[in-house]
């Protein structure tokens, strides 16, 4: 069911989240059953996904090197663009429990 995965996290429901390289972004549940595609869920339209991760409310984030953003995919509503400057190719995420957004910027060299 993937065409090029890239990056994969843990769901905050025991599935897991695989980032497609020009793709879409695949949900899993925690029998590896594919459920669904965030490009599905909220018709939204990614360049190339990179990294993904859960947040503590199970919120998926996203960043995107194609379109040089990083979205916040809420469980209910629509998606949220948390950053759309200042990124060269933003590469990896990561969420800390508290709250705190980490982005990998390949293209910088940098994590902001």
């Amino acid at each position: 069911n993937l065409r090029g995965p890239r990056y994969v996290c843990l769901a905050r429901d025991g599935g897991f989240i695989v980032s497609e390289e020009c793709g879409d972004v695949k949900l899993f549940n925690s029998n590896h059953k594919l459920v669904g595609s965030l490009g599905c869920r909220y018709g939204h339209q990614f360049g190339n996904p990179a990294g993904v991760c859960a947040d503590v409310e199970g919120n998926i984030i996203v960043a995107d090197e194609q379109h040089r953003a990083v979205h916040l995919f809420p469980k209910s509503g629509s998606p949220i663009c948390l950053v759309s400057k200042g990124l060269r190719k933003p590469a990896g995420v990561a969420c800390s429990n508290s709250g705190l957004l980490l982005v990998a910027d390949s293209g910088d060299n940098c994590v902001n």
